[in-house]
């Protein structure tokens, strides 16, 4: 079970370790892909690569992506050790936050991440359950 924090933005928050260091996220389930910002690409200690794949979300679109394969996640007890992000520039989306007296995140966790987990998020208890 992983607790949950509602964001002055009412999105769900969460953090959870890539490659052995902390960050923290903002789960997402309409985003296909998990995704973190560029600048955190040292951070999280990825190796990255070009990709044709373009970015569009949350008022901004055909945006430049690279991608990271074979990470390590780890979101409280549970640990993904294939894990595949992408990652492009979320200044527009830290703005935001900022604007709205939200913490700056470091990424999202989506879709891809909640299907591995056959995710149960109780929304009432502010709860993440992955298996």
């Amino acid at each position: 079970m992983v607790k949950l924090t509602t964001t002055a933005t009412q999105h769900l928050q969460l953090s959870c370790q890539i490659n052995g260091v902390s960050g923290d996220f903002i789960l997402d389930t309409g985003a296909s892909n998990s995704c973190v910002d560029f600048k955190y690409a040292d951070y999280f200690k990825l190796q990255t690569e070009d990709s044709k794949i373009r970015a569009a979300g949350a008022g901004a679109s055909n945006m430049l992506t690279r991608t990271s394969s074979a990470n390590k996640l780890s979101i409280k007890d549970w640990n993904y050790n294939e894990f595949d992000l992408v990652l492009f520039d979320l200044s527009h989306v830290n703005r935001a936050l900022v604007e709205h007296e939200s913490e700056v995140i470091h990424g999202i966790i989506g879709a891809d991440i909640l299907n591995t987990g056959k995710a149960i998020i109780d929304y009432k208890k502010k709860r993440l359950y992955l298996k």
